[in-house]
């Protein structure tokens, strides 16, 4: 709005309350001669006195008294808008958000974090929404509100905060020839047959090619979509599977057990990630900082 000066406004604003051009220079902490220019503009831009000499005081026009109420009304509305925002009192928002997480973040954490959420605000709730890839325009067009995962390499806008790290460990089922062995080495692993969890299918993971450097490979026998799913199979079965340290929770089944890799993979982070649009909203920082806290150690 190149010929609009907001400015303008709250002058109007002053000098319709006090129907004086000093005591509105006071109020607006200006010098009446400057006051007394921007009434100038002020009549220029209405095309009307606005305020006019009678004896000692002036007084307000016609046109001037009709839009008083008006000017009032939007210059508290234009400081509302540019005010810092008020502060929030959580436990009576009415608010959802939508986090995209994959299926095992979900099975392990979406209970204690509903019931952290609940505990503090009983009017915000939750909806995961599921992670076929790691595509980041649904943050940017607001169609979730958080992403937790692995980041991805794109998006370079994006934030994000470390809720945890987190490295491999293998899984088989409780009574597996292989867990009998004194000694997991690298041969022994590799000669086991494998079940391994890609979005894409792919039949290669992390642990692979470190076999490499030491010339051995190994056989994937199954490729499943998700983690649960490299833990059902494995538990059922004599496929050795591979899975996040953080999948194997104290009171998992019985039925499985973890063994540290007999070769080095690396380690990875997983995040919390958002548009900086949200850098500012005080509600979506306080889920952030609720999530994050709940990952302390």
């Amino acid at each position: 709005m190149p010929d609009v000066d907001l400015n303008l406004l709250v002058a109007l604003d002053a000098l319709l309350r006090e129907r004086s051009v000093s005591a509105a220079a006071r109020k607006l902490g200006l010098s009446t001669s400057a006051m007394s220019r921007t009434l100038s503009r002020l009549r220029i831009a209405l095309s009307d006195p606005i305020l006019v000499p009678a004896g000692r005081a002036m007084v307000a026009t016609p046109h001037a008294e009709a839009i008083a109420d008006q000017v009032r009304s939007l210059t508290a509305a234009v400081q509302a808008v540019l005010s810092p925002q008020p502060a929030v009192e959580i436990r009576e928002l009415q608010r959802d958000f939508t986090i995209r997480a994959n299926e095992a973040f979900v099975l392990l954490h979406a209970a204690r974090l509903s019931i952290a959420v609940t505990n503090a605000a009983p009017g915000v709730r939750l909806r995961f929404a599921p992670k076929p890839n790691k595509e980041i325009q649904p943050l940017r067009d607001a169609t979730i509100d958080l992403d937790i995962g692995v980041i991805s390499g794109d998006g370079a806008e994006l934030r994000g905060q470390t809720l945890f790290e987190d490295s491999f460990v293998g899984v088989a089922r409780a009574g597996h020839p292989l867990l009998r062995a004194e000694h997991i080495t690298p041969e022994r692993y590799a000669a086991c047959e494998h079940v391994i969890s890609s979005r894409r299918g792919h039949f290669t993971g992390p642990v692979d090619e470190a076999l490499t450097e030491l010339g051995l490979s190994r056989k994937v026998n199954l490729v499943v979509p998700s983690y649960p799913a490299v833990i059902a199979v494995a538990a059922a079965s004599d496929l050795i599977g591979l899975v996040p340290r953080s999948y194997c929770q104290p009171g998992a089944a019985s039925q499985i057990e973890m063994f540290e890799l007999p070769v080095a993979t690396p380690g990875f982070v997983i995040a919390q990630t958002w548009h900086p649009r949200m850098d500012a909203d005080p509600v979506h920082r306080w889920l952030r900082a609720l999530i994050f806290e709940a990952f302390r150690p």
